[in-house]
């Protein structure tokens, strides 16, 4: 059974061909990576998954996106649903200029939802989840922007979780973060891996090679090679790959 599955996935942008006939399968619970030099088409496809990419004048597709047996390209499918089930934490921290609890409660509130006592415990669980609760149980009324950097990437995943999604994507999450950071925001990526399914962008190879269960290479809009994380690094079917994780170009 797949979570999600991408099916001869072309994408323009005008006459620019920038993916061209990807097909590929995400199983549940597992953390997926995709790497490639910049420019290749890994960020295009990733916001394919919650159609991010809607927004952008010139951008078609072809092919078809299935999320839990439904076609995400479909009309009948409302992307305000779609991203509940499909939460996203981009490259730059971006809380809201609001507090650090109504950051975490924001998607429940524009939803409706009133109900203090359930807030607060969706709040409490998300924080928890995202490993930030003890930092900021005592400060959930000040502004999030007043967290470090790296406070700020784990408030934005605790608000991606209070929607209860059943896939993350994370486009280059720790790429703006010191080490320490990046070390607290890959652990916390493994620990979601039980409930969540994962698919992270990274330039970072070892990061890669650290939290991933199965990488895909791409390269100038191809996908060059998809496989288990130990065998992309270790022993790659194909030349370019091979030449990419070894750092000889990219």
């Amino acid at each position: 059974m797949h979570i999600l599955e991408a099916n001869g996935i072309n994408a323009y942008y005008g006459t620019n061909h920038v993916l061209k006939n990807i097909n590929l399968q995400i199983k549940p619970h597992t953390i997926t990576a995709f790497i490639g030099p910049s420019g290749c088409g890994k960020s295009t496809f990733l916001r394919m998954f919650n159609r991010m990419n809607d927004y952008i004048d010139g951008f078609r597709k072809e092919g078809e996106i299935i999320i839990e047996g439904n076609e995400i390209y479909n009309k009948q499918v409302r992307v305000e649903d779609l991203r509940k089930q499909v939460g996203m934490v981009f490259q730059k921290p971006n809380p809201f200029p609001k507090t650090i609890f109504e950051n975490v409660v924001y998607g429940l509130t524009i939803r409706g939802e009133k109900d203090k006592k359930k807030l607060n415990e969706i709040a409490e669980r998300s924080l928890r989840q995202a490993v930030l609760w003890d930092e900021v149980k005592d400060s959930l009324k000040k502004s999030a922007l007043a967290l470090s950097g790296g406070q700020q990437q784990r408030l934005c995943i605790a608000r991606a979780l209070a929607v209860e999604p059943s896939i993350i994507l994370m486009d280059e999450p720790a790429s703006s973060l010191d080490p320490i950071s990046t070390a607290k925001i890959e652990e916390l990526i493994l620990q979601l891996k039980e409930k969540y399914s994962i698919v992270i962008v990274t330039h970072n190879m070892q990061q890669a090679g650290r939290i991933s269960d199965n990488t895909a290479f791409f390269y100038m809009g191809e996908l060059i090679e998809y496989d288990e994380t130990s065998i992309i690094f270790t022993s790659p079917k194909h030349d370019k790959t091979q030449s990419y994780v070894t750092g000889r170009f990219g």
